[in-house]
C-alpha cells in the first residue's frame, strides 16, 4: 500500500477507471462476479437493444430492481474516498462503466460515464426528455413506461449493448487516459470495449498502470501494481488521503465521516 500512496501522491494526472464491483459495496450486484446479475438473468437479452425494441417488458421487469432502485441506493465508502480525493487533487477525472449514478451522488464532479446513466430517458418517437424519477415511479408500478406526448416507448439513456457510444464521451475519456500519468483500475474485469482499451492509452503514453480487481484481467501484465481486495485498498487510502483532508466548515467544524 505504500507503494500505491506514494504513485498516487507523487501523479499529476491520476485518472479512476471504476467497475460494478465497487457497486456491491452499495449492495448492487455486478455483473459477472458470483452473485452477479448475468447469473440470474440472460445477458444477452436484458441490455440488448435489439431486444429491448422487440420486448421492453423484458428489460423493464428485470430492471426494477437493477436500473430503477439506485434511488434507494447509497454510495459506499469507496465512492465517498474517490470524491474526497478529487476534492484534495489527487484525483483528475473519474471514467465510469457504471450506470448507478453514484460516483456523482457522493459528491464527485469530473466523472465521465462512458455507458450512460438513467438520469434521464428518451422517448424513442418524438425525442422527449423525462427525468429518472418520473420513469422509475412507472417502472416499479410494473408498467412500461411511455411519452405522455405521442405515447413513444421510453428507452433509459443507458448505452446497450448494439448501441454506438457518445461519441463526445468516449473521445474525452481516451483523451484522459493519454493524459494520465498515473491510471487506476477499481472493480473491473476489464471485458467490455472500449473501457478494456482505456488503460492501454495510458500506458503507451508512459503512464503507471494499477489494477484493483478479485478477479484477472487482460491487461494484468502491464500493471505496476495489482491488487485484489478492494476494501482493503480503500480502507488505507480513505485512513491517508481523508482523515486528513477534511474540508473545514465556516464554524471551525469538519465533515464528518460519510462512511
Amino acid at each position: 500500500m505504500d507503494k500505491l500512496i506514494d504513485l498516487l501522491e507523487r501523479s499529476k494526472h491520476c485518472v479512476f477507471l471504476s467497475g460494478a464491483g465497487i457497486s456491491t459495496f452499495s449492495g448492487i450486484p455486478d455483473f459477472r462476479g458470483k452473485d452477479g446479475i448475468y447469473r440470474k438473468f440472460d445477458a444477452d437479452k436484458i441490455f440488448d437493444i435489439d431486444y429491448f425494441h422487440s420486448e421492453p417488458q423484458y428489460f423493464y421487469s428485470h430492471s426494477k430492481d437493477l436500473v430503477y432502485n439506485v434511488d434507494e441506493k447509497e454510495p459506499s465508502f469507496i465512492h465517498y474516498t474517490l470524491a474526497k480525493m478529487e476534492q484534495i487533487g489527487i484525483v483528475k477525472t473519474l471514467i465510469t462503466q457504471n450506470i448507478d449514478q453514484l460516483h456523482r451522488k457522493a459528491g464527485s464532479c469530473n466523472v465521465i460515464e462512458i455507458h450512460g446513466s438513467a438520469r434521464e430517458s428518451t422517448c424513442l418517437s418524438c425525442g422527449k426528455k423525462f427525468l429518472y424519477e418520473i420513469v422509475a415511479n412507472v417502472v416499479k408500478e410494473g408498467t412500461i413506461p411511455k411519452c405522455d406526448l405521442c405515447t413513444g416507448l421510453l428507452k433509459p439513456d443507458i448505452i446497450f449493448f448494439g448501441e454506438m457510444l457518445d461519441e463526445n464521451t468516449i473521445k474525452k475519456a481516451m483523451l484522459e487516459s493519454s493524459l494520465a500519468d498515473l491510471f487506476v483500475v477499481i472493480g473491473s474485469s476489464l471485458l467490455v470495449q472500449p473501457a478494456a482499451s482505456l488503460p492501454l492509452y495510458a500506458v503507451r503514453n508512459g503512464g503507471k498502470l494499477v489494477i484493483v480487481n478479485d478477479m484477472p484481467t487482460p491487461v494484468d501484465r502491464y500493471a505496476d501494481l495489482k491488487y485484489s481486495d478492494l476494501e482493503d485498498v480503500f480502507n488505507s487510502l480513505e485512513r491517508h488521503f481523508c482523515s486528513h483532508h477534511r474540508p473545514e466548515l465556516k464554524d471551525g467544524s469538519t465533515l464528518k465521516d460519510e462512511r
